[in-house]
């Protein structure tokens, strides 16, 4: 078995939602989760088929942010695996109804921070095993640290 670290492209001004889920019809219930619950979401899907033809399954309505997620799945390479890759909205609106579909197994992140994800690779395929979402802590948030997240979460609507 050989470990490695992939990262992943993320657009700017985008953000990603990488998981992993267990049938092909995940592609279409992850296209109606996200155009059902955002009219103004731009994205792109893509989802590792791990059996039959092994296709990297396509959907979305952004076609840029389609082929970055197919250049994203094609890096990990790993069965059942899904990356949507979104703008125009953000994750938090989309994981519950996500951890929803029934085909959907686990979410390892929802983030536009830079990602790297870890793949275990064997002579069968690829395996997720975690990813690295963003930068280690610098330190502990002041008290006006707490005023600025605080305010920020008001500033784009999150909080009263």
């Amino acid at each position: 078995m050989e470990l490695k670290s992939v990262p992943l492209e993320i657009p700017q001004g985008c953000n990603l939602i990488l998981g992993q889920s267990h049938f092909i019809k995940t592609v279409e219930d992850l296209y109606e989760v996200m155009v059902g619950t955002s009219g103004q979401v731009k994205f792109g899907l893509a989802f590792c088929e791990a059996s039959g033809p092994c296709l990297i399954r396509v959907a979305g309505n952004e076609e840029k942010l389609q082929e970055v997620a197919i250049k994203n799945a094609r890096t990990i390479a790993a069965g059942h695996s899904f990356i949507i890759l979104l703008k125009d909205a953000f994750p938090i609106n989309f994981l519950n109804s996500i951890k929803q579909c029934q085909e959907v197994c686990t979410i390892y992140c929802a983030t536009a921070n830079p990602v790297q994800v870890i793949v275990a690779e064997t002579e069968q395929g690829r395996g997720i095993l975690g990813v690295v979402d963003g930068f280690s802590p610098k330190g502990v948030e002041s008290d006006e640290d707490i005023k600025v997240r605080q305010e920020f979460l008001r500033t784009i609507g999150y909080k009263l």
